[in-house]
C-alpha cells in the first residue's frame, strides 16, 4: 500500500534532478507573462520603475515624469517593470484507454502523471501559477492555478486520486477546460488522444481562439504504434469490453496504415495551430523524453 502523501512514485527523484537545472520558457508572450524571465512590461502601476521613453500623442499624462521635464524642457514618460508570473494549466487524460499497457512497460496513465507532476514540480519552482484539469467522459476536477510552492502537494495528491476508468470525450472535455480558461497563458495536455482526430482538432482551437499557448503530450504505448504482435490474440477494447479474436497479420498492414494516417492527421492539425506536437511512446525513460523535449524546444527559440 502506498504511503500517505508518498509523491516518489510519481515525482520521479532522477527526473526531478535533471529538472533542476532546467526553465520551461513559452515561446511568446501571453498577456504580458513570460516565463523564464519573469519581466513584463506594463505603464502607470506602483511597480518597479524601468526606463523612460518620448511622450508620444495619445499617452496618459498622469505618466509624465516632471522632473525630467524641468532639467530638459521635454516630455518623457515613465515606464515600468512588473515581476510576474506565466498562468500555465496542466491537462491530464484519466480514460480507461490510459490504462493500457504492454509486457515490460508501465500504463499510458502512470507515465502521463510523471509528465505532469514533472511539469507541476518546475513551473512551480519557477515562481509560475499552474492549474489542473482532469478528464475522461467528462471534466472530472479543475483545481486554479496558483504560484505558492505550497500548492505542489495539493495538485499532486489531486493527481493520485484518479484511476483511468470511464470513456473517452476528449473533444468534449477539452471544450469544458477551455471555458474554464479565461485568460491567456500556458496549456499542457497530456493524452492518448484517442477519439475521432477531426474532433479532437476542433476542440483544440478553442484554445488558438483564446491565444494560449499549447504543448500536447501525445502518449502512446508502442504497440499501439506499430501493432507488432505474432500469436493469435484476442483484442479487448478498454472502454467498450468489446472482443476481437484475430491473427495479428492479418489485420497489422491495415492497422498500421489507419495508425499512420491517424498520427499524422493529429500531427498536421497541432501544428497548422501552432502547437508544439510531442509524441512519446512509454518505453521511453522519463528523462530522456524530456530531456528530448528540452532540446526541441531550445531549437525552436
Amino acid at each position: 500500500m502506498k504511503k500517505q502523501n508518498d509523491f516518489t512514485k510519481i515525482l520521479n527523484p532522477s527526473v526531478i534532478a535533471k529538472l533542476k537545472t532546467l526553465e520551461l520558457k513559452a515561446s511568446t508572450v501571453v498577456e504580458g507573462f513570460m516565463v523564464g524571465y519573469h519581466k513584463s512590461p506594463y505603464h502607470g502601476f506602483s511597480v518597479e520603475f524601468s526606463q523612460h521613453r518620448p511622450y508620444m500623442q495619445g499617452d496618459s499624462i498622469k505618466n509624465l515624469d516632471w522632473k525630467v521635464f524641468a532639467k530638459s524642457e521635454k516630455y518623457f514618460i515613465k515606464q515600468y517593470e512588473e515581476e510576474t508570473n506565466l498562468l500555465a494549466h496542466i491537462v491530464l487524460d484519466t480514460s480507461r484507454s490510459m490504462s493500457y499497457k504492454n509486457e515490460g512497460s508501465v500504463s499510458k496513465f502512470e507515465y502521463s502523471k510523471v509528465l505532469a507532476a514533472s511539469f507541476i514540480y518546475l513551473l512551480l519552482k519557477q515562481q509560475d501559477a499552474v492549474g489542473l484539469a482532469l478528464y475522461s467522459s467528462e471534466l472530472k476536477s479543475y483545481l486554479q492555478p496558483k504560484s505558492k510552492r505550497t500548492y505542489l502537494r495539493q495538485l499532486l495528491t489531486e493527481i493520485e486520486k484518479f484511476d483511468a476508468q470511464s470513456e473517452t470525450k476528449t473533444s468534449t472535455s477539452i471544450n469544458s477546460i477551455a471555458e474554464k480558461i479565461t485568460k491567456r497563458g500556458l496549456v499542457i495536455i497530456i493524452s492518448d488522444l484517442l477519439d475521432e482526430p477531426a474532433e479532437i482538432l476542433n476542440s483544440l482551437k478553442k484554445f488558438y481562439f483564446k491565444k494560449n499557448e499549447v504543448i500536447i503530450f501525445h502518449v502512446l504505448d508502442p504497440t499501439e504504434i506499430n501493432f507488432n504482435f505474432k500469436n493469435d490474440s484476442i483484442f479487448v477494447d478498454l472502454e467498450t469490453n468489446e472482443e476481437l479474436n484475430t491473427q495479428p497479420i492479418q489485420i497489422q498492414k491495415s492497422y498500421y496504415e489507419a495508425m499512420r494516417n491517424y498520427l499524422t492527421t493529429i500531427k498536421n492539425g497541432c501544428n497548422k495551430l501552432g502547437y508544439d506536437y510531442n509524441l512519446i511512446e512509454t518505453t521511453s525513460t522519463y528523462d530522456i523524453a524530456l530531456m528530448n523535449f528540452f532540446k526541441k524546444r531550445s531549437r525552436m527559440k
